[in-house]
């Protein structure tokens, strides 16, 4: 159960996050929470209302802004996924998403760190923040001295697993292995930013120039905890149409269902280059405020209800 400090600790947190992003000229958006449609991703199961679905992310709405004109946006809101809750889960949950025309996946690292290391300045005194900006949770004390490592996943694979992603992909076997054998040992001494994953894994994510198996997609770790999912968006409707091809007969095979989200395609092209990104600020308010439970951090979880 949150406490009164706990409220108060979690507010003066989103409050100093809408700050941050303020103070750099974003626009902070407002959209729909309820879709007739969503982004067709086989790993997310939504909600429905009534004929519509609760979205899993404001992504779809957010990018269509961007087709408009819009070239720096924000939003803070609550999602919806189909999941196991427990100690750092929950069906619904606080949602930081982000966009920036222009940039691309390595310009959002760099803002990441900025972001988390100015909160850190600002609220020394929280039960999560060590000496010298240091984050304590669990039986991590977490630098946040930038650079924060970078980490391809083939990388962290061979260093952690000792297997190939491309060995693992063929046996189906990479979910399992990431959790169990390589996201507990990321973030550890700094955060790590795990980058450049198959593109398999990455169906709104642009392929890398350098690279055309992996897509320039990163995930955010500080203690083993994942917090954030960034990357290059695709633009190219085409791509993004034979990817969301995929990802539908993948829902629909389940049982699902799933259609191919026509407007966001008519608009995609006209975003241009483009960096995007989600963070689960729950789990950072859990860091920064030295809880070991999700129930600790948000005002009410779904038990209590």
């Amino acid at each position: 159960m949150l406490t009164l400090q706990g409220l108060q600790q979690r507010s003066a947190l989103l409050q100093a996050t809408r700050s941050f992003f303020i103070e750099r000229a974003y626009l902070e958006v407002d959209t729909p929470l309820r879709l007739p449609i969503l982004l067709p991703e086989s790993n997310l199961i939504p909600f429905t209302s009534e004929d519509w679905f609760l979205h899993t992310s404001p992504e779809l709405c957010m990018k269509r802004l961007l087709a408009r004109g819009c070239t720096q946006i924000f939003q803070i809101c609550h999602c919806f996924r189909k999941e196991e809750s427990g100690r750092i889960h929950q069906s619904e949950f606080t949602m930081l998403e982000w966009y920036h025309r222009g940039w691309d996946y390595q310009d959002l690292m760099r803002e990441c760190e900025a972001l988390i290391t100015s909160l850190c300045r600002l609220f020394p005194q929280f039960p999560g923040i060590g000496l010298e900006g240091r984050l304590c949770w669990e039986d991590s004390h977490v630098s946040l001295t930038p650079p924060w490592e970078r980490l391809t996943v083939a990388e962290a694979f061979h260093r952690y697993a000792g297997a190939g992603v491309n060995e693992v992909l063929a046996h189906g076997d990479f979910d399992e292995v990431l959790v169990t054998a390589v996201e507990p040992q990321l973030g550890r001494e700094r955060p790590t930013f795990l980058y450049d994953y198959p593109v398999a894994l990455g169906s709104l994510a642009r392929r890398s120039p350098y690279d055309p198996q992996v897509a320039e997609r990163f995930e955010l770790y500080i203690a083993g905890l994942e917090l954030a999912n960034g990357f290059s968006e695709l633009v190219d409707p085409q791509e993004q149409r034979s990817r969301f091809s995929l990802e539908i007969e993948r829902i629909q095979r389940t049982g699902q269902a799933a259609s191919m989200p026509e407007k966001f395609l008519e608009e995609l092209a006209s975003i241009g280059e483009t960096a995007g990104i989600a963070l689960g600020l729950d789990r950072l308010f859990l860091l920064f405020m030295g809880r070991t439970h999700i129930a600790e951090v948000v005002p009410f979880i779904s038990e209590e209800l």
